[in-house]
């Protein structure tokens, strides 16, 4: 019977969870201290800062994912190619040596390759993973909304291919530090009705590059009121994603993320005759958990 220690270790932000062997959480703690803030050589210390604690308690482990597995991270754990499930990433799971005595292990992401163009995930697939024991699903397209989006096809239980869209990132881009900046609310909230306007515009077929400029002459014009810029050209953006998906053929969308983001993509794909399911942190450590099979002796230090 032993208890994991699960995190998720992000650019700019990390969470972890201490988990019952079965899988409960008992508690949860996060932090700023994405790898992009740890110095060359931290991670020991920044771990050690926020989870000694728990890597003390009798029959403990602890299993990362996320960006703390790339070039830039702790450890670099190599990428598993799709298609790949549970099986295939628990079985390149990486040890850390960097703790005398400690048991750490660091999950792989994925990768995948579109007309000669690799793709890649780091955490994504362990919420994938979470998602499919938390909904029984063996098959379907699970989304992941985020700085960048991921759109997966499970089939068996595995990840077949997956495809990323930059609609977070270009969202700060364009409302931060373009000339829609000037004109709307970044930070204002969500208006359904502008929202879905957005979304309704992205299909007229003229393409994001055009349409973005009329969010400007919209508050040109006075047709539109700052406070549901934002909102509109979100929508916009989102919109811009769906119309590159064969949503037909998905049937019902699994949704994994934050519920600022899950609500909006609900209501986009809600708006185009899809239904959806929506899951939250609780499928990260729901994937550690089922991975957390694959330590059994791989991780043990001398």
């Amino acid at each position: 019977m032993t208890r994991l220690i699960a995190i998720d270790w992000g650019t700019s932000s990390l969470r972890g969870a201490l988990l019952h062997p079965s899988g409960q959480v008992i508690e949860e703690r996060s932090d700023a201290r994405g790898i992009l803030t740890v110095p060359e050589g931290g991670f020991p210390a920044v771990f050690e800062s926020l989870f000694g604690d728990w890597m003390r308690l009798e029959d403990t482990r602890c299993l990362i994912s996320g960006m703390a597995g790339s070039k830039q991270g702790w450890v670099e754990a190599p990428y598993c190619a799709c298609p790949a499930g549970r099986v295939e990433v628990g079985r390149s799971i990486l040890a850390i040596d960097a703790i005398p005595g400690a048991r750490i292990a660091i999950v792989p992401g994925l990768s995948d390759t579109h007309d000669g163009v690799p793709d890649v995930m780091r955490g994504e697939e362990v919420q994938i993973f979470g998602a499919m024991e938390l909904t029984g699903l063996s098959d379907g397209v699970f989304v992941l909304p985020g700085t960048h989006n991921k759109w997966a096809t499970v089939k068996k239980g595995r990840v077949a291919s997956f495809r990323t869209c930059m609609t977070g990132e270009f969202y700060a881009l364009l409302s931060r530090h373009s000339i829609l900046a000037r004109t709307l609310d970044a930070d204002a909230p969500l208006d359904e009705a502008a929202f879905l306007e957005g979304v309704t515009r992205a299909e007229n077929g003229h393409g994001l590059l055009h349409n973005a400029f009329g969010a400007r002459t919209l508050a040109l014009f006075g047709r539109m009121p700052k406070e549901e810029l934002a909102s509109y050209l979100s929508g916009l953006l989102i919109g811009e994603e769906l119309r590159t998906q064969s949503l037909q053929a998905a049937g019902e969308v699994v949704l994994i993320g934050s519920p600022v983001l899950t609500q909006r993509y609900t209501l986009a794909l809600r708006a185009a005759g899809v239904a959806t399911r929506t899951l939250g942190t609780e499928a990260t450590w729901a994937g550690l958990h089922a991975l957390a099979g694959f330590l059994a002796t791989d991780t043990s230090q001398p």
